[in-house]
């Protein structure tokens, strides 16, 4: 297989940002597959169905962001369950005999980003926000939580939102409004997965001694939250180990090489990231 010429890429809009081509290089270099290219291209919802339909044999797989991870499904043969779960897929592994196969390695991404700190399973959790991100954490969060889900957000519309992921996906979820989000602090698991900024003013609000934060974010980072929380001796999962284990799934998806090179994937992350 490394002496095979194979592409794959990750494609968004914007895109330029992204670190998944770091990340993929360096797992193909670790692996051996001397013959394989990552690329980044910025496409949007409107170009995607040419994209995809020009792609030639040589292409083995696809990462998808945003705008992108809605828009594919209709141009794929099928998808995992845990794709059709969000409706959203973030992986296309391009098969050899033709058929374009979705999944989304967010929602075992974040599971296994977790257990990597020792969270196997928590009697309750919260979310700060309501977007595509916090839909894949109400997913995860169907996995290893055994009671409610407390998810704080902005307006009624979001709030009805996240109450009906909850119910698709079969997890409790109460809604409170953005106002009441230092309550989310005390939970045993918060998950934040708002844009950067929004919960700065939370910071100053952490308790003295704060459980788990997961925080989507990885750029810039520390963000507030996450570095007072730290500070005050709680667990932090970043974005960062969010990007790395959902990378090391597509990695292994698209080549058919497992296990993929976490550590070394994380390392030129890192790397990359000190350099911006």
């Amino acid at each position: 297989m490394s002496g095979k010429q194979k592409r794959a890429a990750v494609l968004g809009s914007p895109i330029a940002h992204s670190l998944s081509p770091v990340l993929h290089r360096a797992a193909y270099g670790e692996l051996g597959l001397a013959g394989w290219t990552y690329d980044l291209f910025d496409v949007d919802e409107a170009a995607l169905p040419g994209f995809i339909a020009g792609l030639g044999p040589e292409w083995a797989g696809l990462s998808l962001t945003m705008p992108l991870k809605r828009a594919v499904i209709p141009l794929l043969d099928e998808i995992s369950e845990t794709a059709a779960s969000v409706e959203a897929v973030n992986t296309v592994v391009l098969k050899g005999d033709g058929r374009r196969v979705g999944d989304n390695t967010d929602i075992p991404g974040m599971v296994a980003a977790l257990r990597e700190r020792g969270i196997e399973q928590v009697e309750s959790a919260a979310i700060l926000g309501a977007g595509a991100t916090a839909s894949s954490a109400l997913a995860a969060l169907a996995r290893i939580c055994t009671g409610e889900v407390v998810a704080y957000v902005r307006s009624a519309a979001r709030a009805a939102e996240m109450r009906q992921w909850g119910e698709r996906l079969d997890v409790e979820v109460r809604t409170a409004d953005w106002s009441d989000a230092e309550r989310a602090l005390s939970a045993p698991l918060v998950i934040a997965t708002t844009p950067a900024g929004t919960t700065d003013a939370l910071s100053g609000a952490v308790p003295e001694r704060p459980a788990t934060l997961f925080d989507v974010l990885y750029d810039p980072w520390p963000t507030a939250l996450a570095a007072r929380w730290s500070g005050c001796g709680g667990a932090v999962v970043s974005g960062l180990d969010l990007l790395v284990h959902q990378a090391v799934l597509q990695v292994e998806q698209i080549t058919g090489r497992a296990p993929a090179p976490l550590d070394v994937m994380r390392k030129a992350g890192e790397h990359a990231l000190d350099g911006r």
